[in-house]
């Protein structure tokens, strides 16, 4: 287990942070853009705060944090999740949750206290470190602070006796990230894809298929957009240059940091932004740009104008995830809370609502019945070639963290 240090944020990693909740994926709902997502985010309002309130970490081992379980006593549980990450109906019911609760009689205290990672593990991380109840049974937290978490030993690992449908019906492009491989402590809630998105009509109809056109393409000089994320800008970069996110190099990292600086300096890249580029891709301002999946499929409902492709060579995919904290007093109930959004019934009306990639297989007929035009969208329901093309940003360490975002701090001018 990765021991707890009170890690200190650097000016990269600082600038990183700010970024995200000026104008990236911190700074609106759930359901129009995206989180922070920077281990230095998780740095300045996690690990950091933690040592200035002086509280030790918690020296457990995983698998040692698990406390007894209440869930044949006390049928209920404590879920916190993002706002608008959930379906709901005219009436502000939630059809799923209370489904759940009338075939299984256990409640569900659903919270919508996740604005970013950041901020939410401010909230549970005192009790985390000193080995205490968070007051939470289940979790939704994006990858790259899930994988923390798991390190830390500050979560608990699940019971696949209690998770049949989950195990059968994980989608594979979902099931073996580098920080849980065989998704021994957490399921995916939805996937978050990176792909390129274009406003017809400012390309005058061209197709625009690829990184290399977006950075080589003299048509599309100064109306460029590439995202203020380093894992979307620089992932997708890497993938274009034929190197695998998932296991690249310092020196792959810097040849396509090098890459990116060519077209910043030639004025090929007209800047580097947040969720705004939603409106600059609309108004033609910008003809081309990275842009999140859940974002396009809104600004393709809303402008026929605007299109998308998947890069041929492929995409960055992340993750929210669902986990049970240590010392959760219901875990059975919420493995079974899980396991329950993994039947295709709920997996396909979840979907249907939050219009982010769904990691249930077999899912497609439900959501057919429900919504013909989401249950054939790529960006909700991958095809096969599309999962294929799915590639993860591998997890970095401290040292790489700083490194990494100091070089895309100076690449974006931050």
């Amino acid at each position: 287990m990765e021991q707890y240090e009170p890690d200190r944020l650097s000016p990269p990693q600082l600038a990183a942070m700010q970024r995200s909740f000026r104008n990236g994926r911190a700074s609106l709902t759930r359901r129009s853009l995206l989180r922070a997502g920077t281990g230095g985010a998780f740095a300045i309002g996690g690990l950091g705060a933690l040592s200035a309130c002086g509280i030790p970490a918690a020296r457990k081992s995983q698998g040692e944090v698990s406390s007894d379980d209440h869930s044949a006593k006390e049928k209920q549980i404590f879920f916190s999740n993002w706002t608008e990450y959930m379906d709901v109906d005219d009436k502000k019911n939630r059809p799923t949750l209370d489904a759940f609760t009338k075939r299984t009689g256990i409640k569900v205290k659903y919270t919508e206290d996740i604005n970013d990672n950041v901020e939410f593990f401010g909230k549970i991380k005192p009790q985390l470190a000193a080995g205490q109840e968070t007051g939470r049974d289940l979790i939704c937290v994006t990858d790259w602070l899930a994988a923390r978490l798991i390190r830390f030993g500050w979560v608990q690992k699940l019971d696949p006796a209690n998770l049949p449908h989950a195990y059968a019906n994980l989608a594979s492009q979902f099931r073996n990230p580098d920080w849980d491989p065989g998704r021994a402590y957490s399921y995916p809630w939805t996937g978050i894809s990176t792909v390129i998105a274009y406003n017809k009509k400012a390309t005058d109809g061209e197709k625009i298929t690829s990184v290399s056109q977006l950075l080589d393409n003299p048509k599309l000089k100064g109306r460029v957009g590439f995202l203020s994320e380093m894992r979307d800008s620089v992932g997708m970069t890497l993938i274009d240059m034929g190197k695998d996110p998932g296991k690249f190099t310092d020196d792959d990292f810097d040849a396509a940091i090098a890459r990116l600086q060519k077209a910043v300096d030639k004025g090929q890249i007209r800047r580097f932004t947040g969720n705004d580029y939603t409106s600059d891709l609309a108004k033609g301002d910008l003809a081309a740009c990275l842009a999140w999946a859940g974002d396009v499929v809104q600004l393709k409902a809303d402008n026929p104008e605007i299109d998308f492709h998947i890069p041929d060579a492929g995409y960055i995919t992340s993750t929210d995830n669902l986990l049970v904290p240590s010392k959760a007093r219901h875990k059975r109930n919420a493995e079974r809370l899980i396991d329950y959004y993994y039947e295709p019934e709920p997996a396909a009306r979840l979907a249907a609502y939050i219009n982010y990639v769904c990691p249930v297989d077999g899912v497609r007929p439900e959501l057919a019945k429900l919504d013909k035009d989401a249950a054939n969208n790529t960006l909700i329901l991958p095809d096969k070639e599309m999962a294929a093309k799915s590639r993860g940003f591998r997890s970095l360490t401290p040292k790489e963290e700083t490194a990494y975002e100091e070089k895309f701090a100076k690449l974006t001018g931050a």
